[in-house]
């Protein structure tokens, strides 16, 4: 009796343990691809992934989407990666928090046959060569182009002559870093526009208010901001207002979602370029599974960006 008892113990646990295992996996033999966002508190990342969502629910694949709290957490997002890598993926989607930082990820992608697909901010091709990387196509906007527009509104809505000052996004980080080399390409020729600030507000909402209320300190005498991101822009919108200067400051954003084509509309922003996230989000996971079958991709895809004013 002793025995018979022991053997269904055992088998018991047999089932427990076999089933636990099959809920650990996808419910099916479809292929899992990933998309690593840099967070989900922006806006512009959460039409990004419905985007992904819409796509994968079309061509019938697994998606697991996964994002750090703040894109400057950059080891977070390296910790998502690797455990996607060690969980075995099929495809991996993402949109760099660090152009550097990412590249050890995509390495142990690399040797694991996991193929990549960057969107939105390009990773840096140096180190990418350096380290023996391999991406299989980037997916994203040209912000040097969105930069541009951008500065060449500003210079038009001055009359060609200003104080002008900008929040910048992560420094070194490409997307950013593209959007300001737009910019001051606008300015060129025009040597009465000034740049009294350029500060760093890490792609956040609440830095964006902080860093500019100091600005509106330094230099009360300001014309107009240019915002690498929507969400500094919105921070920016409400130090003006605080300083009771709503109207007099011309503030350029980046990204168009939603809240900030209200405040255009509504006159607190003068502009936003728009990018098409839901379209990259889409397109990756498209991407990612023509890859998966063997076929061969664009590797530079760009989507359309333009102006958008009142």
């Amino acid at each position: 009796m002793k025995r018979l008892t022991t053997a269904v113990v055992t088998l018991t646990l047999l089932l427990w343990s076999a089933g636990c295992q099959r809920g650990s996996q996808p419910s099916s033999n479809k292929p899992t691809i990933a998309l690593v966002l840099k967070t989900l508190n922006n806006p512009f990342f959460i039409d990004m992934k419905k985007g992904a969502e819409d796509t994968a629910a079309k061509l019938g694949v697994n998606l697991i989407v996964q994002a750090a709290e703040r894109e400057v957490d950059v080891d977070k997002q390296m910790q998502i990666i690797e455990n996607l890598i060690q969980s075995k993926v099929s495809a991996l989607c993402v949109t760099p928090s660090g152009s550097k930082e990412v590249v050890p990820a995509i390495v142990k992608a690399n040797r694991a046959a996991i193929p990549v697909v960057i969107v939105d901010t390009r990773v840096d091709p140096q180190s990418l060569n350096q380290a023996g990387g391999q991406v299989a196509g980037f997916i994203g906007s040209d912000n040097f182009e969105g930069g541009k527009l951008a500065g060449e509104f500003i210079v038009k809505r001055l009359g060609g002559k200003g104080k002008v000052a900008i929040l910048e996004g992560i420094p070194g980080h490409e997307t950013g870093d593209s959007r300001l080399k737009g910019l001051h390409s606008a300015f060129e020729g025009h040597p009465d526009i000034q740049i009294v600030a350029s500060q760093t507000a890490n792609w956040e909402r609440d830095q964006g208010y902080n860093v500019f209320q100091n600005i509106l300190q330094s230099h009360p005498d300001v014309q107009a901001l240019f915002a690498c991101s929507d969400l500094m822009a919105l921070g920016a919108v409400e130090a003006i207002a605080a300083a009771k200067k709503t109207g007099t400051i011309v503030v350029v954003g980046f990204d168009a979602f939603s809240e900030a084509r209200e405040a255009v509309q509504k006159g607190t922003m003068d502009a936003t370029i728009a990018q098409s996230p839901y379209e990259m989000g889409s397109r990756a996971v498209e991407n990612a599974y023509h890859l998966l079958k063997g076929e061969k991709i664009d590797e530079d895809v760009s989507v359309k960006i333009q102006l958008i004013t009142k």
